[in-house]
C-alpha cells in the first residue's frame, strides 16, 4: 500500500453518561494529519449516527477506509457497519483485540424485552468476525464494503508494529485526552 493512503480510525473514551469518540486520520506512513471528535450516549443508540456525522464534518475525500475500535462502544451503543459504509461511501472495518465468544450472553444479562431484541438484531446483522495475525499478534476484524483479502491487507498496512492499527492507536489516545480535558473542564465549573 502506498504511504499516502489514509484511513480514519475511530475510538472511544467514556466516563459517566457520555462517551467521547475521536477520529484520527492517519497515513499508511504513520503520519497523523487530521482529527475529528463527537460524543454518544452510554447505553444509547446514537453511535452509528455520531460516526457518520464525524466523517461528514471531517469532509476528507482522501480518506479511503474507516477503522473502528470494536462495534459496541459506550456500553452496547452498537455501530452498524453496513449502514456506516453506505452513508460514508467507503469500506468500514471494525477491529478488536481479544478473543471472544461474542456479545449475545452479555446483552441478555444487560437488557430485556424490546431493548434486548433490537440490540440482538443489530448485533446479528454485522459482518462475521474473523481472526487475523498481524505482526505476531491476533486481531479480529469485521469488514463491509471490502473483501476479506483486502481487509487483511488494510489492517496489516496500517499496523507497523504490534497488533493495533495506527489510526486506532492514535484515535484512542486522542479520545482519552479529549475526555480528560472535557471532564476536567466540567468539574472546574
Amino acid at each position: 500500500m502506498k504511504d499516502g493512503v489514509r484511513a480514519l480510525g475511530v475510538a472511544e473514551s467514556f466516563r459517566g453518561t457520555e462517551s467521547t469518540l475521536a477520529g484520527a486520520v492517519v497515513r499508511a506512513s504513520r503520519v497523523a494529519d487530521g482529527f475529528v471528535f463527537g460524543t454518544c450516549t452510554v447505553g444509547g443508540r446514537d453511535a452509528t449516527e455520531t460516526v457518520c456525522e464525524m466523517v461528514d464534518r471531517l469532509d476528507r475525500e482522501d480518506v479511503r477506509y474507516v477503522l473502528l475500535a470494536g462495534i459496541a462502544p459506550a456500553w452496547y451503543n452498537f455501530l452498524d457497519l453496513p449502514v456506516i459504509a453506505e452513508r460514508v461511501d467507503r469500506p468500514v472495518l471494525s477491529v478488536t483485540f481479544e478473543a471472544s465468544e461474542g456479545l449475545e450472553s452479555a446483552l441478555c444479562e444487560a437488557f430485556e424485552g424490546d431493548e434486548l431484541d433490537e440490540r440482538l438484531a443489530l448485533y446479528r446483522r454485522q459482518p462475521e468476525r474473523r481472526a487475523l495475525v498481524v505482526n505476531d499478534d491476533t486481531v479480529f476484524v469485521r469488514a463491509t464494503g471490502i473483501d476479506e483479502e483486502e481487509a487483511a491487507a488494510v489492517v496489516r498496512a496500517f499496523t507497523p508494529e504490534g497488533g493495533r492499527p495506527e489510526p486506532l492507536r492514535v484515535a484512542r489516545l486522542a479520545a482519552r485526552a479529549a475526555d480528560d480535558r472535557f471532564v476536567s473542564g466540567r468539574d472546574q465549573g
